[in-house]
């Protein structure tokens, strides 16, 4: 019994090769290609893209973030897979044009004029009629007819008579090739304008990434690519009055440096903005020094607006700050329960240059002052009410006070209102195990609800948003008169005789003996509220609260009975709000100032105190800096790119029009008019004519009806 035909004994050797190439060329597989393409495009828009580690790590978890890393799901667009599945679709689709073009431009040529007459009976649209003139009249009628009407039409002569078949719309399937090759072109100029041709370099030059810090002048050589370098895009910055020739290619896990074949200086930042503040135009005058050459080349860049340069084109792209030098005030807190004097620590100066650092060195503890940043102009919101700005410390219920410590300054609005709010600065505060928080200070008081407060902002991840401590600006515009009434509050001595002097005026004059009671009610709350006596968090936790309102809430939960602690709640916060005024008016009476009036500035002034206070003991800084001068050194940021992939984008887009345009609203019609005697008619000719249309709409049936009508309008 012979073995059957489909047996792989008997199965032609380059029968894989064929199937493979089948897939490779086959349209289901560049649609599956392309499908990936979009999915992994939308994870890159979905997911920022090239985020510090730590960031994905507090959005997915430490498990995910590690598996999506495998992925390289935080560098989609460079990531290996999908440069091969781009790489694979433009193979795919190239084969696919290759395997198909032939047969289009066959296609394109054949009118198909040997189609048989009886043929035309089979179609959708036909049709049959008589004419009283002879067949050469007629033929030479329905030609020049169809030229008329843009059809293009070949005539076959045959023994019993004589076939026209014309054809429309063949630019339908040049769309085909059109918008087929407009995806290879587009592919492949992503491919030329990505990491493929630095990574390709890197490996024939023996590049490597670079991942640590310092100046850009001490990275070595192995880190950096050279000015000929076909295919790159990455970022310069350059500060105002200064001159840089190295981009920065930002890499999956560090970066590499791409030397430039000339000097960018920075003559002049120009910015301007709206009457909110906001930037509306910023620009930069630079001047483009060759190295080859040493000619010096004037431009200006704006954004949208490049400049070009041996076929570099420097876009503008942001603008930072260029090491903008600062003058601090650096403001002790003291920590929450230390019980320090009053007079322990007093205010110093810092100097220092964005993007430097320093050491802030305690008995404690040395940390690391890095100096972030400088905005001069800050718009923000600030429409609607604070959440806890305008609460009247009389009425505050203890058990369901401040849930978050550092609450939102500026930002968490319920409507807008959008202001220039004057400079801030930002600055990280780093211990010894290389752990940092960052805060972000307001130089001049802000106004929220008729009260100005300055703004001094917290967050521990740059993933977070800053939490503000809203500090009460005094009748001088300071701070010094809250910060004096916290060192105040931390002292024992003077909790002590504020206590005394709020129970001697509280007492009732003829009940004298509760002054005792009084004043040992006050020095308990004075001491709840500035941490020095601890409490628990809560029952799981088991830590001390460092005190502020939680503290007082938490000891109540703990030692008043519920049915009470509603009324226990209002006479403490009255006790400790009467004995913080206490503390307000000795502070202002040891400085020498006048007694304060107890008018509504006063009490606006008390409310905001006491919360800014409590927010205070969750203030993660031993001192709190406040800008006091400064002198703004501006830097532009551009993109520098050579692209030799865009010209390729730019023609596939094009391209990509035309197809799609052909393809949805061009439509192929192929029309055959036969001719023959009219048999027992005399002179007269029989024409039966039939169309085919690629794709059927009702204006096929509609332009048939009007042929018809055209062409047998003589019908007899």
């Amino acid at each position: 019994m012979s073995e059957s035909p489909s047996a792989p004994a008997n199965r032609p050797r380059n029968s894989i090769g064929s199937d493979l190439l089948d897939l490779l060329s086959s349209m289901r597989f560049a649609i599956a290609l392309l499908t990936v393409i979009c999915i992994a495009s939308t994870i890159g828009t979905v997911v920022k893209q090239r985020e510090p580690l730590n960031n994905y790590v507090n959005q997915f978890g430490p498990f995910w973030a590690e598996v999506f890393g495998k992925f390289d799901l935080y560098t989609v667009y460079g990531a290996w897979w999908f440069l091969l599945i781009l790489a694979f679709l433009v193979t795919s689709t190239s084969l696919c044009i290759a395997r198909n073009a032939p047969k289009i431009f066959h296609d394109l040529k054949n009118f198909k004029e040997s189609v048989r007459e009886q043929s035309l009976q089979s179609f959708h649209h036909k049709a049959l009629g008589h004419i009283a003139t002879g067949p050469e009249l007629a033929l030479s009628q329905v030609t020049a007819y169809l030229s008329a009407e843009g059809w293009k039409a070949r005539v076959q002569v045959r023994d019993k008579g004589v076939m026209v078949a014309a054809r429309k719309g063949a630019a339908n399937k040049l769309g085909y090739l059109a918008a087929h090759s407009s995806i290879v072109l587009i592919c492949l100029g992503g491919l030329l304008d990505g990491d493929l041709l630095v990574r390709a370099l890197m490996w024939a030059q023996n590049k490597t990434i670079y991942q640590g810090g310092g100046l850009i002048s001490e990275v070595k050589p192995e880190h950096r690519l050279p000015t000929n370098n076909p295919s790159f895009r990455g970022n310069l910055m350059v500060p105002e009055g200064g001159r840089a020739a190295t981009a920065i290619l930002s890499m999956p896990n560090g970066v590499v440096l791409q030397d430039l074949p000339f000097d960018v200086e920075l003559q002049k930042f120009i910015v301007e903005y709206y009457e909110t503040g906001m930037p509306k135009l910023f620009a930069s005058e630079i001047s483009i020094r060759d190295h080859e050459t040493g000619a010096i080349t004037q431009a200006k860049v704006k954004v949208n607006e490049p400049a070009f340069h041996r076929g570099i084109a420097i876009y503008q792209s942001s603008f930072e700050d260029g090491g903008s030098d600062l003058k601090m005030i650096a403001r002790p807190m003291g920590k929450a329960g230390s019980n320090i004097s009053s007079n322990a620590a007093k205010p110093f100066t810092i100097e220092g240059r964005v993007g430097g650092s320093t050491e802030l060195k305690s008995d404690e503890q040395t940390l690391k002052l890095e100096f972030a940043g400088l905005r001069v102009i800050n718009v923000e919101n600030l429409g609607g009410a604070p959440t806890a700005g305008g609460t009247d410390v009389r009425k505050v219920d203890l058990v369901n006070s401040l849930q978050s410590h550092l609450g939102s300054g500026a930002k968490t609005r319920t409507d807008k209102e959008l202001r220039n709010v004057g400079p801030s600065f930002s600055y990280r505060l780093r211990d010894a195990s290389g752990q940092a928080r960052e805060y972000n200070n307001y130089m001049v008081p802000v106004e929220l609800d008729g009260q100005r407060v300055f703004l001094a902002g917290v967050r521990e991840s740059t993933s977070e948003t800053f939490r503000y401590l809203r500090i009460p600006a005094d009748d001088k515009m300071s701070m010094d008169g809250w910060l004096q009434l916290r060192q105040a509050l931390l002292d024992p001595a003077e909790r002590e005789r504020a206590a005394k002097r709020y129970a001697e005026a509280a007492t009732p004059t003829d009940k004298p003996q509760m002054t005792p009671q009084l004043q040992a009610t006050a020095r308990r709350a004075l001491a709840l509220f500035a941490g020095a006596e601890g409490v628990k968090a809560d029952n799981k936790s088991g830590a001390n609260l460092p005190g502020g309102l939680p503290a007082l809430s938490q000891f109540i939960e703990s030692e008043v009975p519920e049915a009470e602690r509603q009324r226990v709640s209002e006479v403490l916060l009255r006790i400790l709000n009467g004995s913080l005024f206490e503390l307000y008016k000795q502070n202002r009476l040891q400085a020498g100032l006048p007694a304060a009036p107890a008018d509504a500035a006063t009490q606006a002034f008390m409310t905001q105190s006491v919360l800014a206070l409590s927010d205070s003991m969750f203030y993660p800084a031993p001192v709190l800096l406040q800008l006091d001068e400064f002198k703004q050194v501006q830097a532009s940021v551009f993109q520098v790119t050579r692209a030799p992939g865009q010209k390729l984008v730019y023609l596939g887009a094009i391209l990509l029009i035309i197809g799609v345009f052909a393809m949805l609203y061009v439509r192929e019609r192929r029309l055959w008019v036969w001719l023959e005697p009219a048999p027992g008619q005399g002179e007269a000719t029989r024409i039966r004519m039939a169309l085919s249309c690629s794709r059927e709409t009702p204006d096929t049936a509609t332009e048939f009806t009007q042929l018809k009508h055209d062409i047998l309008k003589d019908s007899v």
